[in-house]
């Protein structure tokens, strides 16, 4: 059944109410309203992604992704990054872009400079690299494997079951137990990508991605569909002998939703995921950060060497900074936070939050031994476009809050800095200057 194409960003309000349709406020049907509310109660109060305001109206969380109701109500969530939300295209392509480093997705450049493509809803998007992967599999040839079947047949062929044999009772003598080995495609990877290739089926709406999921689906319809979906994922070989399937297996985990840094696994129906956008936010900039280190200057995300306290001999509370980045003896720590924050008020701390500065000063005083220099990421906005002034946390500990481009990919830093682990850019001039290698 396929229904309404619903896109809104974080945040949004969604009712039973007839509304002007916008990327903040959308009119949904009796069922989607129902399931969402369903979905809610079921992930549990830590995961809810979204809140009950009454009973006609509910409001997302930061929670990105596709939900597909059982009505057919397809509800897309893109991120919220700017105040202009007018233009659905960049949010969504900005969102691609994020997922991929989030996921570790393999991006082409010939298919993301499509702008065909970026006006594509994310499950659509999704369903046409999926399909593009598995294309190019199919014309290399996908994998054959020795699969043993015992079976009882009037002639001989292959390994003669004795044993069974003996047992056979009278008046089917006639019958040969035989074991034997036939080459066929059924093997856990194959099974996979043909369960995956199913739901694409029933799930696509676009035309074209409709029409090469069932040409597709001829070739694929000698394998079974898998009955084990994480037991095939265990067994799904990434040696030198499978190297060809090395690029749409990210594709297949996606589609069959065991790729997910947090969903409503096995509560929605078609291809529907959610994303913490905290933790989008976090891997992206991770990743893109990593391409602009300083040479010599190493990465770790998600440090946990250091502990808050100990306590009868044994650590507690463990300390686990976002990105921990080192070179020589110098170490820097920072932490992203997917939260707006407002350059022009001072009066209230900028909308800083306590909590963050009490979270970096710990992790100051565990990894950096109270002295050195830490940075709180956040998304760089209209009212937040150049980093704010030092805060220090105590002589000789600093506090830099950084503004992130996420659509040029860049971390901002302070104009005249003399080090950082990354390569300093201006907001001012927007050009790369290399730091100097040492601290």
């Amino acid at each position: 059944m396929t229904g309404p194409q619903v896109t809104v960003r974080e945040f949004a309000r969604l009712t039973l109410d007839q509304v002007r349709a916008s990327l903040d406020q959308a009119t949904i049907t009796h069922t989607a309203f129902d399931y969402l509310c369903e979905l809610c109660v079921r992930a549990g109060s830590g995961n809810g992604f979204l809140q009950v305001e009454d009973r006609r109206t509910i409001r997302l969380a930061n929670f990105v992704g596709v939900v597909e109701t059982p009505c057919g109500t397809r509800l897309e969530i893109l991120p919220k990054h700017a105040d202009d939300g007018a233009d659905a295209t960049k949010s969504r392509a900005l969102l691609r872009r994020m997922l991929s480093d989030c996921l570790d997705l393999e991006q082409r450049s010939a298919d993301e400079a499509s702008i065909q493509l970026h006006r594509l809803p994310l499950t659509e998007w999704i369903i046409r690299r999926f399909l593009g992967e598995l294309d190019a599999l199919l014309k290399r040839g996908v994998r054959f494997d020795y699969v043993r079947l015992e079976e009882e047949q009037r002639y001989l062929r292959g390994q003669w079951d004795v044993v069974r044999q003996m047992r056979q009772p009278p008046g089917r003598d006639h019958f040969l137990h035989l074991r034997h080995d036939v080459f066929l495609p059924d093997r856990p990877e194959n099974r996979l990508l043909r369960s995956a290739l199913d739901r694409v089926c029933r799930a696509a709406a676009e035309p074209d991605n409709w029409r090469l999921a069932h040409e597709l689906a001829i070739p694929m319809s000698e394998v079974p569909p898998s009955a084990n979906l994480a037991g095939d994922f265990r067994a799904w070989r990434t040696d030198r002998m499978m190297a060809n399937y090395r690029a749409v297996l990210p594709w297949c985990r996606l589609v069959l939703g065991q790729e997910m840094p947090l969903a409503l696994q096995g509560m929605t129906r078609g291809i529907s995921m959610l994303f913490p956008m905290e933790k989008v936010f976090e891997r992206h900039v991770a990743a893109q950060l990593r391409r602009q280190l300083v040479p010599g200057t190493r990465l770790v995300v998600q440090a946990e060497s250091k502990y808050l306290c100990e306590h009868e001999q044994r650590p507690m509370f463990r300390m686990v900074p976002d990105l921990l980045f080192a070179r020589g003896t110098a170490q820097w720590v920072m932490d992203t936070k997917w939260k707006r924050i407002h350059a022009a008020r001072r009066s209230s701390n900028y909308d800083l939050s306590q909590a963050d500065f009490y979270q970096l000063f710990a992790y100051g005083h565990a990894y950096l031994g109270g002295h050195g220099t830490m940075a709180l990421i956040y998304p760089r906005t209209a009212d937040f476009d150049s980093p704010l002034p030092v805060f220090r946390l105590q002589p000789g500990l600093e506090l830099w809050a950084l503004p992130f481009d996420l659509h040029a990919g860049r971390l901002l830093l302070p104009g005249g800095a003399t080090s950082w682990p990354v390569v300093v850019h201006s907001a001012a001039t927007s050009t790369a200057v290399k730091v100097s290698a040492t601290h």
